[in-house]
């Protein structure tokens, strides 16, 4: 069997993180992605770096696997023209410009979904397009909408300031949200015959992770707060340290895992103690739980505890650096750990996607402009000599 995604074709009109995000989703899942670059600079992020591979930003390569690059100056009259006659060929189109800019472009869903009612059209944006006027029309940033969305205010130890997640959680939670919307629409799409306007917001997607601790807010009353890396409603569910200094985490998740760890540690007292003898009582008394805790862990170096205490079933693991990760036996044993050649920065290595049906294998993400003969001749039937007189116009870009 093929990709599930197969035969699908997507028009890329995103940049940065979110939307690229989305994107090689779907290409992971075997649709043609046409990324459209502006002319100069390309993609924003092909900028973003240090660190750079032969030239190439590793944010960049990051991202943007199985697309096809064309370069497009937007800004040309003719350049939107080929934009709109690409659109007409595509299912699916993936937008985060600044609110109002597509628009101005003439490629906002009105405009292309009129002549194309099949089409799918995403348009990601920080805050959403329906909604008060205050908010809509401002950009999103993943640092402003992580701060915006409450998630920075529990992200952090009590005792410091509020935290960002260690990657761009809003994106990506935006980018995902947007992958997730495009499914439903075509399968909507396949039951109807019609496609969608879809609307994704990054406050939306952020504010949904919110989960127990919205619930809180919103049911009990509460105010969540920081709390390290304690969880806010289980406990002993943190972080200790070993004898060597080294972290690890302890997640007991249940009475019975309690009774075992007490068991394992040689501290029968506190499965009876009212103190502790249940979860919410140790979540209550936990400044009292976790000193005794770190105590015993203090006595021996972290990764025997960790053996220790997976033997007695008792969920726990070290904290492995990235760098670990990416090297993970499981990982490379599940085909999630792909390889492809890039034409100038070598041989490059990527985390695939965790979906089953995702392809084992990859195309490297393009240089700028790389494509850009091969789709407007393959899917408009431009001429070579077009294609050529506007580049040399500078309304295109192509890179051999």
């Amino acid at each position: 069997m093929g990709l599930p995604l197969e035969g699908l074709r997507v028009l890329d009109l995103s940049r940065v993180l979110s939307g690229p995000f989305c994107t090689m989703n779907l290409g992971d899942l075997g649709a043609e992605v046409i990324k459209i670059e502006e002319t100069k600079k390309g993609d924003d992020t092909r900028a973003f770096g240090p660190p750079f591979v032969h030239g190439e930003s590793t944010y960049f390569l990051s991202i943007n696997r199985n697309k096809k690059s064309v370069a497009v100056d937007l800004k040309a009259p003719q350049g939107c023209a080929l934009i709109r006659r690409l659109a007409a060929t595509c299912d699916v189109v993936v937008e985060n410009f600044r609110p109002g800019v597509a628009a101005r472009l003439g490629l906002d869903a009105a405009a292309l979904r009129t002549a194309h009612p099949r089409l799918i059209y995403c348009s990601i944006s920080g805050f959403g397009h329906e909604g008060d006027p205050a908010f809509t029309a401002l950009p999103g940033y993943d640092a402003i909408v992580q701060g915006l969305s409450g998630l920075q205010h529990v992200t952090g130890h009590p005792d410091g300031p509020p935290t960002r997640i260690g990657v761009p959680i809003s994106d990506l939670l935006s980018g995902m949200a947007a992958f997730q919307a495009i499914l439903a629409a075509l399968y909507t799409r396949e039951r109807t015959g019609e496609g969608a306007f879809l609307d994704v917001s990054m406050l939306d997607a952020t504010a949904q992770v919110l989960t127990f601790h919205a619930s809180s807010a919103l049911n009990a009353g509460t105010t969540p707060r920081r709390l390290g890396n304690r969880h806010a409603s289980i406990a002993p569910y943190e972080t200790f340290s070993g004898s060597d200094g080294v972290y690890f985490n302890v997640a007991v998740g249940n009475d019975a895992q309690f009774v075992e760890l007490c068991r394992m540690l040689g501290t029968p007292q506190w499965v009876t103690d009212p103190l502790f003898a249940t979860n919410p009582a140790r979540v209550k008394n936990r400044d009292q739980l976790s000193p005794g805790l770190q105590a015993l862990f203090s006595t021996r170096p972290a990764l025997d505890w960790v053996e220790q205490l997976g033997a007695a079933g008792i969920p726990a693991g070290t904290i492995a650096t990235v760098n670990e990760v990416v090297a993970h036996p499981q990982l490379a044993a599940r085909g999630k750990l792909l390889s492809f050649t890039h034409p100038t920065a070598g041989v490059l290595k990527a985390i695939g996607s965790p979906l089953p049906q995702a392809s084992k294998t990859a195309t490297a993400p393009p240089r700028l402009g790389e494509h850009t003969h091969e789709v407007l001749s393959r899917i408009l039937g431009l001429a070579p000599q077009e294609i050529d007189e506007l580049v040399g116009k500078g309304v295109l870009r192509s890179t051999p």
